[in-house]
């Protein structure tokens, strides 16, 4: 019989890691924290400190932005060793407080942030009384299904995201009918956090839904939400986008009109679940490009190099283990303010709450503005 050891060394392919550190090299959270991706894959090989996992702290300091996985040249998956890591923490119940809350209001109330189940369309409130939002779940039928999300549901910040693309789609011409109440978790950051179990579950469930709805196409304005969605849910059944996706076949077909100048330098910081993990890239480029008046300017770290901002693989969730040097989201903040921009733009709801934040604790508050996409969109539309 294997050993525990040689199992999981076969399991995540370890066994073909040649030791080069392009994983840790690339890792955005090894220079500020003792994550050594590296050290993890040839403990794995060896058989070594499997036992003292709980003692690794640093394993939830992870935001699963895949860099490793994408530079490896053996074409190994670091990051699916982490995630595996952090499931085996989790069946020997070492887990962060701040986690297991989450997957317990996952479970409970089908999001993390522990929103009651019967809030989840308040965000519908905010929009003009005469919008008339479908839901396939009170008996409605629309082409496309808007996969609200956790994050837009549950976040007042975030809310303003909901709207805008609501508003946009309106515009766009595009028949769309949301899940309401029914709608719940996709499952993204649950199967991050190593909770495999509860994730197929969620899974599971959306797409029973989906299918009792009849439900073929998909979008969302979460990168986490399209991922999940688009790669982790069964191939072929439905046709997933993303916001950015959908809205730059409308401008393309002549169908969304922006008439409104926004006369301000903006640059655009790509969310890593949205471009590296999915090569999105250039549709939000060509939609904010298409807003007249605007003065658009990349940043440096941009596309494939973007910088990731830690809002991902649970970190919304769990603090670092170790606070030494600035967060990544306030690097981003500053570089984008040096570049001379007024908006610094993302189309992702995780990333607006952390690079809203970075500028506040950064003292970068007054010179830059943080948007969605869909929210700058909704104002050039006038």
């Amino acid at each position: 019989m294997e050993s525990s050891e040689q199992t999981f060394a076969q399991k995540f392919d370890l066994y073909g890691c040649f030791q080069c550190g392009k994983c840790t090299g690339g890792c955005p959270v090894s220079l500020k924290s003792k994550l050594n991706i590296r050290k993890l894959m040839i403990e794995g090989i060896l058989g070594k400190n499997l036992d003292r996992l709980s003692e690794k702290e640093e394993l939830w300091d992870c935001t699963t932005c895949k860099t490793c996985t994408l530079r490896c040249p053996r074409g190994l998956k670091p990051m699916d060793l982490i995630i595996g890591l952090r499931g085996t923490l989790i069946e020997e119940g070492h887990i962060p407080k701040t986690i297991i809350e989450a997957m317990e209001s996952a479970y409970k109330y089908g999001n993390p942030w522990g929103t009651a189940k019967n809030k989840r369309t308040e965000w519908i409130k905010g929009l003009p009384e005469d919008f008339k939002v479908k839901d396939f779940s009170q008996g409605d039928r629309a082409e496309f299904l808007y996969f609200v999300g956790c994050t837009a549901s549950s976040d007042p910040r975030i809310q303003e995201i909901a709207k805008s693309f609501a508003l946009v789609l309106q515009q766009a011409e595009v028949d769309f009918g949301i899940l309401g109440n029914a709608e719940q978790c996709c499952g993204n950051e649950i199967r991050r956090m190593g909770e495999i179990g509860l994730f197929e579950e969620l899974a599971e469930g959306n797409v029973k839904q989906f299918e009792t709805y009849q439900i073929e196409n998909i979008v969302t304005t979460c990168p986490h939400g399209f991922n999940a969605l688009k790669n982790e849910y069964p191939q072929g059944k439905f046709n997933v986008l993303h916001a950015t996706q959908l809205l730059s076949k409308r401008l393309e077909e002549g169908k969304l009109s922006l008439t409104q100048e926004v006369k301000k330098v903006v640059t655009y910081h790509d969310p890593c679940f949205l471009g590296k993990q999915n090569d999105v890239f250039d549709e939000p480029r060509i939609l904010l490009n298409a807003i007249p008046g605007l003065t658009f300017k990349e940043l440096d770290r941009s596309r494939e190099r973007s910088l990731c901002c830690e809002g991902g693989g649970g970190r919304m969730w769990v603090e670092s283990s170790t606070d030494t040097g600035q967060r990544l989201a306030e690097i981003r903040v500053r570089d984008a303010v040096e570049l001379g921009a007024e908006i610094l733009v993302t189309a992702c709801p995780l990333c607006v709450l952390t690079l809203e934040d970075a500028a506040k604790t950064s003292g970068f508050e007054e010179k830059i503005k943080v948007m969605d996409v869909t929210e700058l969109l909704a104002e050039a539309m006038g």
